[in-house]
Protein backbone atom coordinates (compact mmCIF):
# COMPACT_ATOMS: atom_id res chain seq x y z
CA UNK A 1 0.00 0.00 0.00
CA UNK A 2 3.02 2.47 0.10
CA UNK A 3 2.07 3.20 -3.08
CA UNK A 4 -1.32 4.42 -3.01
CA UNK A 5 -0.46 8.05 -2.06
CA UNK A 6 -2.38 10.65 -3.96
CA UNK A 7 0.11 14.21 -4.88
CA UNK A 8 -1.93 16.40 -1.90
CA UNK A 9 -2.53 14.78 1.30
CA UNK A 10 -5.75 16.42 3.55
CA UNK A 11 -5.13 18.11 6.53
CA UNK A 12 -3.95 16.49 9.76
CA UNK A 13 -7.62 17.23 11.77
CA UNK A 14 -9.56 16.13 8.46
CA UNK A 15 -7.71 12.80 8.61
CA UNK A 16 -7.87 12.51 12.47
CA UNK A 17 -11.99 12.87 12.10
CA UNK A 18 -12.22 10.65 9.25
CA UNK A 19 -10.22 8.05 11.29
CA UNK A 20 -12.31 8.61 14.55
CA UNK A 21 -15.45 8.53 12.46
CA UNK A 22 -15.11 5.20 11.00
CA UNK A 23 -13.76 3.96 14.36
CA UNK A 24 -16.85 4.73 16.48
CA UNK A 25 -19.06 3.42 13.70
CA UNK A 26 -17.17 0.30 13.56
CA UNK A 27 -17.23 0.06 17.71
CA UNK A 28 -21.27 0.55 17.79
CA UNK A 29 -22.25 -1.86 15.70
CA UNK A 30 -20.20 -4.65 16.95
CA UNK A 31 -20.04 -3.61 20.61
CA UNK A 32 -23.62 -1.93 21.02
CA UNK A 33 -25.55 -3.65 18.23
CA UNK A 34 -23.55 -7.02 18.72
CA UNK A 35 -23.42 -7.34 15.06
CA UNK A 36 -21.13 -9.27 13.00
CA UNK A 37 -17.98 -6.87 11.65
CA UNK A 38 -18.98 -7.44 8.03
CA UNK A 39 -21.65 -4.36 8.48
CA UNK A 40 -19.76 -1.85 9.81
CA UNK A 41 -16.67 -2.63 7.77
CA UNK A 42 -18.79 -2.68 4.56
CA UNK A 43 -20.66 1.10 6.39
CA UNK A 44 -16.88 2.44 6.81
CA UNK A 45 -15.65 1.75 3.04
CA UNK A 46 -19.11 3.41 1.63
CA UNK A 47 -18.28 6.56 4.14
CA UNK A 48 -14.78 6.37 2.79
CA UNK A 49 -15.71 5.89 -0.94
CA UNK A 50 -18.39 8.92 -0.72
CA UNK A 51 -15.37 10.58 1.01
CA UNK A 52 -13.13 10.10 -1.92
CA UNK A 53 -15.63 10.71 -4.57
CA UNK A 54 -16.17 14.51 -2.62
CA UNK A 55 -12.61 14.97 -2.98
CA UNK A 56 -12.36 14.83 -6.26
CA UNK A 57 -10.97 11.26 -6.69
CA UNK A 58 -11.87 8.91 -9.35
CA UNK A 59 -14.35 5.66 -9.06
CA UNK A 60 -11.20 4.10 -10.83
CA UNK A 61 -9.01 5.39 -8.55
CA UNK A 62 -10.85 4.19 -5.85
CA UNK A 63 -11.47 1.21 -6.60
CA UNK A 64 -8.10 0.15 -7.58
CA UNK A 65 -7.68 1.41 -3.75
CA UNK A 66 -9.84 -1.22 -2.42
CA UNK A 67 -8.27 -4.21 -4.89
CA UNK A 68 -4.41 -3.11 -3.68
CA UNK A 69 -5.18 -3.09 -0.15
CA UNK A 70 -7.32 -6.60 -0.22
CA UNK A 71 -4.52 -8.06 -2.21
CA UNK A 72 -2.13 -7.59 0.33
CA UNK A 73 -4.30 -9.92 2.51
CA UNK A 74 -4.05 -13.05 -0.05
CA UNK A 75 -1.02 -14.65 1.37
CA UNK A 76 -2.65 -14.79 4.43
CA UNK A 77 -6.44 -15.82 2.86
CA UNK A 78 -4.61 -19.30 1.32
CA UNK A 79 -2.81 -19.54 4.21
CA UNK A 80 -6.71 -19.33 6.33
CA UNK A 81 -7.62 -22.09 3.41
CA UNK A 82 -5.28 -24.49 4.20
CA UNK A 83 -5.70 -24.09 8.37
CA UNK A 84 -9.03 -25.11 7.96
CA UNK A 85 -8.19 -28.38 6.30
CA UNK A 86 -5.24 -29.17 8.89
CA UNK A 87 -7.85 -28.44 11.82
CA UNK A 88 -10.27 -31.04 10.18
CA UNK A 89 -7.68 -33.42 8.94
CA UNK A 90 -5.84 -33.60 12.24
CA UNK A 91 -9.02 -34.31 14.14
CA UNK A 92 -9.35 -37.26 11.72
CA UNK A 93 -6.92 -38.36 11.71
CA UNK A 94 -6.22 -38.31 16.04
CA UNK A 95 -3.73 -35.43 16.00
CA UNK A 96 -6.02 -33.18 17.90
CA UNK A 97 -7.70 -35.55 19.95
CA UNK A 98 -4.06 -36.87 21.28
CA UNK A 99 -2.78 -33.50 21.85
CA UNK A 100 -6.03 -33.07 23.84
CA UNK A 101 -5.35 -36.50 25.62
CA UNK A 102 -2.07 -34.97 26.69
CA UNK A 103 -3.40 -31.86 27.71
CA UNK A 104 -5.52 -33.01 29.68
CA UNK A 105 -2.59 -34.61 31.97
CA UNK A 106 -0.65 -31.97 31.46
CA UNK A 107 -2.85 -29.21 33.07
CA UNK A 108 -4.35 -31.05 36.10
CA UNK A 109 -3.89 -28.98 38.82
CA UNK A 110 -4.87 -25.44 40.43
CA UNK A 111 -2.74 -23.68 37.98
CA UNK A 112 -4.66 -24.21 34.43
CA UNK A 113 -4.49 -20.89 33.10
CA UNK A 114 -1.26 -20.56 33.49
CA UNK A 115 -0.32 -23.89 32.56
CA UNK A 116 -1.92 -23.42 29.26
CA UNK A 117 -0.04 -20.17 29.05
CA UNK A 118 3.31 -21.65 29.32
CA UNK A 119 2.55 -24.72 26.82
CA UNK A 120 1.15 -22.15 24.38
CA UNK A 121 4.33 -20.31 24.47
CA UNK A 122 6.80 -23.38 24.21
CA UNK A 123 4.55 -24.56 21.17
CA UNK A 124 4.64 -20.75 19.81
CA UNK A 125 8.14 -20.61 19.78
CA UNK A 126 9.00 -23.68 18.13
CA UNK A 127 6.36 -23.50 15.27
CA UNK A 128 6.98 -19.73 15.14
CA UNK A 129 3.41 -19.05 13.80
CA UNK A 130 0.48 -17.86 16.24
CA UNK A 131 -1.83 -18.98 13.50
CA UNK A 132 -0.53 -22.88 13.87
CA UNK A 133 -0.28 -22.82 17.54
CA UNK A 134 -3.44 -21.29 18.05
CA UNK A 135 -5.32 -23.93 15.50
CA UNK A 136 -3.37 -26.73 17.15
CA UNK A 137 -2.20 -26.80 20.67
CA UNK A 138 -5.00 -24.06 21.35
CA UNK A 139 -7.93 -25.97 20.00
CA UNK A 140 -7.00 -29.09 21.97
CA UNK A 141 -6.59 -26.97 24.81
CA UNK A 142 -10.15 -25.15 24.65
CA UNK A 143 -11.55 -28.22 24.33
CA UNK A 144 -9.88 -28.85 28.00
CA UNK A 145 -11.30 -25.70 29.58
CA UNK A 146 -14.27 -26.80 28.27
CA UNK A 147 -14.99 -29.81 29.82
CA UNK A 148 -13.67 -28.16 33.19
CA UNK A 149 -16.04 -25.73 33.15
CA UNK A 150 -13.52 -23.01 33.12
CA UNK A 151 -13.72 -19.78 31.35
CA UNK A 152 -13.36 -19.97 27.94
CA UNK A 153 -12.63 -16.31 27.62
CA UNK A 154 -9.94 -16.21 29.91
CA UNK A 155 -8.43 -19.97 28.59
CA UNK A 156 -8.39 -17.79 25.17
CA UNK A 157 -6.70 -15.09 26.23
CA UNK A 158 -4.05 -17.33 27.64
CA UNK A 159 -3.61 -19.47 24.06
CA UNK A 160 -3.42 -15.63 22.52
CA UNK A 161 -0.68 -14.77 25.04
CA UNK A 162 1.33 -17.68 24.43
CA UNK A 163 0.96 -17.96 21.04
CA UNK A 164 1.92 -14.55 20.34
CA UNK A 165 4.76 -14.66 22.86
CA UNK A 166 5.88 -17.38 20.50
CA UNK A 167 5.38 -15.48 17.38
CA UNK A 168 6.99 -12.48 18.77
CA UNK A 169 10.41 -14.26 20.22
CA UNK A 170 10.98 -17.19 17.63
CA UNK A 171 13.14 -16.92 14.98
CA UNK A 172 11.23 -19.00 12.79
CA UNK A 173 8.42 -16.32 12.90
CA UNK A 174 7.51 -14.64 10.15
CA UNK A 175 6.67 -11.10 11.73
CA UNK A 176 10.45 -11.61 13.48
CA UNK A 177 12.14 -11.87 10.82
CA UNK A 178 10.24 -8.83 9.10
CA UNK A 179 10.85 -6.41 12.24
CA UNK A 180 14.46 -6.77 11.84
CA UNK A 181 14.84 -7.16 8.01
CA UNK A 182 12.74 -3.91 7.63
CA UNK A 183 15.26 -1.81 10.13
CA UNK A 184 18.08 -3.78 9.14
CA UNK A 185 19.29 -5.06 12.42
CA UNK A 186 20.26 -8.76 13.03
CA UNK A 187 17.97 -11.43 14.13
CA UNK A 188 19.29 -12.57 16.78
CA UNK A 189 20.29 -9.32 18.24
CA UNK A 190 16.34 -8.33 17.99
CA UNK A 191 15.33 -11.22 19.60
CA UNK A 192 18.12 -10.59 22.48
CA UNK A 193 17.16 -7.22 22.65
CA UNK A 194 13.36 -7.75 22.92
CA UNK A 195 14.08 -10.02 26.06
CA UNK A 196 14.29 -6.89 28.24
CA UNK A 197 10.11 -6.02 27.80
CA UNK A 198 9.30 -10.11 26.52
CA UNK A 199 10.53 -11.23 29.95
CA UNK A 200 8.78 -9.26 32.07
CA UNK A 201 5.66 -9.22 29.87
CA UNK A 202 6.04 -13.10 30.27
CA UNK A 203 6.14 -13.23 33.94
CA UNK A 204 3.76 -11.03 35.40
CA UNK A 205 1.00 -12.56 32.46
CA UNK A 206 1.94 -16.02 34.24
CA UNK A 207 1.41 -14.82 37.40
CA UNK A 208 -1.83 -13.44 36.42
CA UNK A 209 -3.14 -16.79 35.09
CA UNK A 210 -2.04 -18.59 38.27
CA UNK A 211 -3.94 -16.59 40.02
CA UNK A 212 -6.78 -16.16 37.82
CA UNK A 213 -7.21 -20.19 37.56
CA UNK A 214 -10.13 -22.34 39.00
CA UNK A 215 -9.45 -24.36 41.71
CA UNK A 216 -9.61 -28.40 41.15
CA UNK A 217 -12.37 -30.06 42.34
CA UNK A 218 -13.83 -34.28 42.64
CA UNK A 219 -16.49 -32.71 40.03
CA UNK A 220 -13.89 -31.69 37.34
CA UNK A 221 -11.70 -34.55 37.71
CA UNK A 222 -15.06 -36.92 37.18
CA UNK A 223 -15.60 -34.97 34.01
CA UNK A 224 -12.09 -35.29 32.87
CA UNK A 225 -12.02 -39.37 33.21
CA UNK A 226 -15.17 -39.54 31.38
CA UNK A 227 -13.54 -36.67 28.43
CA UNK A 228 -10.32 -39.16 28.52
CA UNK A 229 -12.30 -42.31 28.28
CA UNK A 230 -14.53 -41.10 25.53
CA UNK A 231 -11.52 -39.90 23.54
CA UNK A 232 -9.72 -43.35 24.02
CA UNK A 233 -12.84 -45.55 23.11
CA UNK A 234 -13.77 -43.24 19.76
CA UNK A 235 -10.86 -44.57 17.84
CA UNK A 236 -9.15 -41.58 17.09
CA UNK A 237 -6.03 -42.03 18.71
CA UNK A 238 -3.61 -44.06 17.37
CA UNK A 239 0.53 -43.93 17.19
CA UNK A 240 0.41 -42.31 13.58
CA UNK A 241 -1.61 -39.59 15.14
CA UNK A 242 1.83 -38.13 16.08
CA UNK A 243 3.35 -38.23 12.73
CA UNK A 244 1.57 -34.97 11.38
CA UNK A 245 2.66 -33.09 13.96
CA UNK A 246 6.19 -34.32 13.66
CA UNK A 247 6.12 -33.28 10.12
CA UNK A 248 4.91 -29.81 11.02
CA UNK A 249 7.79 -29.34 13.03
CA UNK A 250 10.24 -30.31 11.14
CA UNK A 251 8.86 -28.84 8.19
CA UNK A 252 9.34 -25.61 10.81
CA UNK A 253 12.93 -26.15 11.08
CA UNK A 254 13.74 -26.39 7.52
CA UNK A 255 12.15 -23.21 7.02
CA UNK A 256 9.75 -24.87 4.66
CA UNK A 257 7.14 -22.23 3.56
CA UNK A 258 3.76 -21.68 5.66
CA UNK A 259 1.33 -22.91 2.53
CA UNK A 260 3.73 -26.10 1.46
CA UNK A 261 4.28 -27.18 5.43
CA UNK A 262 0.32 -26.78 5.96
CA UNK A 263 -0.40 -28.93 2.94
CA UNK A 264 1.98 -31.72 3.58
CA UNK A 265 1.22 -32.48 7.04
CA UNK A 266 -2.87 -32.03 6.24
CA UNK A 267 -2.52 -35.01 3.17
CA UNK A 268 -0.14 -36.77 5.42
CA UNK A 269 -2.97 -36.76 8.06
CA UNK A 270 -5.51 -37.34 5.73
CA UNK A 271 -4.09 -39.99 4.41
CA UNK A 272 -2.75 -41.58 7.74
CA UNK A 273 -6.60 -41.81 8.71
CA UNK A 274 -8.02 -43.39 5.28
CA UNK A 275 -5.35 -46.35 5.60
CA UNK A 276 -6.67 -47.25 9.21
CA UNK A 277 -10.23 -46.80 7.71
CA UNK A 278 -11.59 -44.18 10.08
CA UNK A 279 -13.73 -42.88 7.44
CA UNK A 280 -14.66 -43.63 4.23
CA UNK A 281 -12.49 -42.62 1.26
CA UNK A 282 -14.98 -40.00 0.06
CA UNK A 283 -15.86 -38.59 3.20
CA UNK A 284 -12.49 -37.74 4.30
CA UNK A 285 -11.50 -35.63 1.57
CA UNK A 286 -14.82 -34.14 2.04
CA UNK A 287 -14.11 -32.82 5.31
CA UNK A 288 -11.67 -30.42 3.82
CA UNK A 289 -14.94 -28.73 2.78
CA UNK A 290 -17.26 -29.26 5.65
CA UNK A 291 -14.78 -30.50 8.47
CA UNK A 292 -15.00 -33.14 10.84
CA UNK A 293 -18.11 -34.21 12.65
CA UNK A 294 -17.30 -36.72 15.39
CA UNK A 295 -19.62 -39.49 16.74
CA UNK A 296 -18.22 -40.71 20.01
CA UNK A 297 -21.39 -40.99 22.15
CA UNK A 298 -20.41 -38.66 24.33
CA UNK A 299 -21.68 -34.80 23.39
CA UNK A 300 -18.97 -32.67 25.02
CA UNK A 301 -16.41 -34.96 22.90
CA UNK A 302 -18.25 -34.68 19.58
CA UNK A 303 -18.30 -30.76 20.24
CA UNK A 304 -15.40 -30.37 21.00
CA UNK A 305 -13.88 -32.53 17.96
CA UNK A 306 -16.73 -31.25 15.19
CA UNK A 307 -14.78 -28.77 13.72
CA UNK A 308 -12.65 -27.31 10.49
CA UNK A 309 -12.82 -27.38 7.17
CA UNK A 310 -12.42 -24.63 4.41
CA UNK A 311 -16.13 -23.87 4.58
CA UNK A 312 -15.51 -22.86 8.76
CA UNK A 313 -12.89 -20.10 7.14
CA UNK A 314 -15.24 -18.33 4.60
CA UNK A 315 -16.30 -15.85 7.94
CA UNK A 316 -13.29 -15.01 8.09
CA UNK A 317 -11.91 -14.82 4.92
CA UNK A 318 -14.54 -12.61 3.90
CA UNK A 319 -14.25 -10.06 6.97
CA UNK A 320 -10.42 -9.95 6.27
CA UNK A 321 -10.96 -8.80 2.33
CA UNK A 322 -13.38 -6.43 2.97
CA UNK A 323 -11.09 -4.64 6.24
CA UNK A 324 -7.95 -4.84 4.05
CA UNK A 325 -10.21 -2.96 1.42
CA UNK A 326 -10.95 -0.57 3.84
CA UNK A 327 -7.07 0.36 4.35
CA UNK A 328 -6.31 0.26 0.75
CA UNK A 329 -9.35 3.48 0.62
CA UNK A 330 -7.45 4.63 3.97
CA UNK A 331 -3.92 4.98 1.89
CA UNK A 332 -5.66 6.25 -1.61
CA UNK A 333 -7.14 9.36 0.05
CA UNK A 334 -4.24 10.15 1.86
CA UNK A 335 -5.48 9.93 5.13
CA UNK A 336 -2.87 7.46 6.88
CA UNK A 337 -0.09 9.25 4.79
CA UNK A 338 -1.64 12.52 6.15
CA UNK A 339 -1.10 11.26 9.89
CA UNK A 340 1.97 9.80 9.36
CA UNK A 341 3.94 12.93 7.83
CA UNK A 342 2.09 15.15 10.59
CA UNK A 343 3.45 13.07 13.28
CA UNK A 344 6.87 12.29 11.73
CA UNK A 345 7.97 16.55 11.89
CA UNK A 346 7.28 16.62 15.78
CA UNK A 347 9.43 13.89 16.85
CA UNK A 348 12.85 15.15 18.71
CA UNK A 349 13.36 13.63 22.11
CA UNK A 350 13.37 9.21 23.35
CA UNK A 351 10.10 9.82 24.90
CA UNK A 352 8.34 11.30 21.85
CA UNK A 353 9.83 8.71 19.38
CA UNK A 354 9.19 6.07 21.28
CA UNK A 355 5.57 6.97 22.17
CA UNK A 356 5.02 7.97 18.65
CA UNK A 357 6.21 4.46 17.33
CA UNK A 358 4.68 2.26 19.51
CA UNK A 359 0.84 4.66 18.78
CA UNK A 360 1.52 4.66 15.04
CA UNK A 361 2.39 0.65 15.09
CA UNK A 362 -1.11 0.47 16.66
CA UNK A 363 -2.99 2.53 15.18
CA UNK A 364 -2.44 0.98 12.16
CA UNK A 365 -3.32 -2.06 13.64
CA UNK A 366 -6.84 -0.48 14.53
CA UNK A 367 -7.20 1.35 11.32
CA UNK A 368 -5.72 -1.45 8.60
CA UNK A 369 -6.24 -3.88 10.69
CA UNK A 370 -2.98 -5.89 9.33
CA UNK A 371 0.12 -6.55 11.36
CA UNK A 372 2.83 -7.01 8.79
CA UNK A 373 1.58 -3.76 7.23
CA UNK A 374 1.89 -2.43 11.27
CA UNK A 375 5.49 -3.17 10.84
CA UNK A 376 6.38 -2.46 7.41
CA UNK A 377 4.97 1.08 7.10
CA UNK A 378 6.01 2.10 10.94
CA UNK A 379 9.46 0.70 10.58
CA UNK A 380 9.65 2.55 7.00
CA UNK A 381 7.94 5.84 8.79
CA UNK A 382 10.87 5.74 11.91
CA UNK A 383 13.82 4.56 10.44
CA UNK A 384 15.19 8.00 9.86
CA UNK A 385 14.22 9.20 12.75
CA UNK A 386 15.77 6.99 14.89
CA UNK A 387 18.98 7.57 12.98
CA UNK A 388 18.53 11.23 13.35
CA UNK A 389 18.61 11.33 16.91
CA UNK A 390 21.07 8.65 17.26
CA UNK A 391 19.47 5.63 18.78
CA UNK A 392 20.29 2.53 18.01
CA UNK A 393 17.72 0.33 15.32
CA UNK A 394 17.31 -2.61 17.39
CA UNK A 395 14.86 -0.30 19.68
CA UNK A 396 12.60 0.54 16.88
CA UNK A 397 12.54 -3.28 15.80
CA UNK A 398 11.80 -4.15 19.46
CA UNK A 399 8.80 -1.56 19.62
CA UNK A 400 7.17 -2.73 16.39
CA UNK A 401 6.85 -5.49 17.85
CA UNK A 402 5.87 -4.66 21.61
CA UNK A 403 3.25 -2.47 19.67
CA UNK A 404 2.55 -4.23 16.01
CA UNK A 405 2.72 -7.67 16.19
CA UNK A 406 0.66 -8.38 19.60
CA UNK A 407 -1.94 -5.75 19.12
CA UNK A 408 -3.44 -6.96 16.17
CA UNK A 409 -5.23 -10.33 18.00
CA UNK A 410 -6.56 -7.53 20.30
CA UNK A 411 -8.82 -6.06 17.45
CA UNK A 412 -11.92 -7.95 16.59
CA UNK A 413 -11.69 -6.70 12.68
CA UNK A 414 -8.02 -7.66 12.59
CA UNK A 415 -7.08 -10.58 10.09
CA UNK A 416 -5.27 -12.57 13.47
CA UNK A 417 -8.53 -11.32 15.83
CA UNK A 418 -11.34 -12.40 12.92
CA UNK A 419 -9.04 -16.13 12.18
CA UNK A 420 -8.83 -16.72 16.26
CA UNK A 421 -12.56 -15.85 16.88
CA UNK A 422 -13.10 -18.01 14.25
CA UNK A 423 -10.62 -21.02 15.04
CA UNK A 424 -11.34 -20.57 18.77
CA UNK A 425 -14.89 -19.66 18.87
CA UNK A 426 -14.82 -16.98 21.41
CA UNK A 427 -15.30 -13.46 20.36
CA UNK A 428 -12.20 -10.94 20.56
CA UNK A 429 -14.41 -8.46 22.78
CA UNK A 430 -14.17 -11.57 25.27
CA UNK A 431 -11.01 -12.81 25.29
CA UNK A 432 -9.05 -9.16 25.00
CA UNK A 433 -9.20 -8.66 28.89
CA UNK A 434 -7.49 -11.61 29.36
CA UNK A 435 -4.71 -11.57 26.54
CA UNK A 436 -2.64 -10.06 29.40
CA UNK A 437 0.93 -10.57 27.48
CA UNK A 438 -0.45 -8.91 24.50
CA UNK A 439 -1.77 -5.89 26.55
CA UNK A 440 1.81 -5.66 28.96
CA UNK A 441 3.94 -5.77 25.88
CA UNK A 442 3.01 -2.10 24.38
CA UNK A 443 2.83 -0.72 28.05
CA UNK A 444 6.30 -2.17 29.06
CA UNK A 445 7.93 -0.84 25.86
CA UNK A 446 6.36 2.80 26.31
CA UNK A 447 7.60 2.83 30.03
CA UNK A 448 10.88 1.77 29.13
CA UNK A 449 10.96 4.74 26.03
CA UNK A 450 9.72 7.23 28.54
CA UNK A 451 12.21 6.11 31.22
CA UNK A 452 15.31 5.78 28.84
CA UNK A 453 15.77 2.11 30.36
CA UNK A 454 17.13 -0.03 27.91
CA UNK A 455 17.36 2.25 25.06
CA UNK A 456 20.34 1.75 23.35
CA UNK A 457 22.54 4.72 21.50
CA UNK A 458 24.34 3.75 17.92
CA UNK A 459 27.71 2.40 18.67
Amino acid sequence: MLHLQPKKLPSMAEAIILLILIVSVISYFIIRLQTVPHIPILIGLMIMLSYGLFKGFSFKMLQNGMIQGAQTGMGAVLIFFLIGILISSWMVSGTIPALMDVAFLMTGGPWFLALVFAITAIVGVALGSSFTTSATIGVALLGVASSLDASLAMTAGAIVSGAFFGDKMSPLSDTTNLASTVVKVDLFDHIKNMAWTTVPAFILSFILFAFLSPSENAESAGSINSIQQALSESGLIHWSSWLPLIILIGATLFKVPAFISLAITSITATVLAGIRGVMPWTDLWNTWFDGFTAETGNDAVNSMLSRGGMNSMLFTISLVILALALGGLFFVTGVIPAVLNSIQQSLQTIRTITLSTALTAIGINIFIGEQYLSILLTGEAYQDIYDKADLARKNLSRTLEDAGTVINPLVPWSVCGVFLADVLGVAVIDYLPFAFFCLLSPVLTILFGLTGKTIERKA
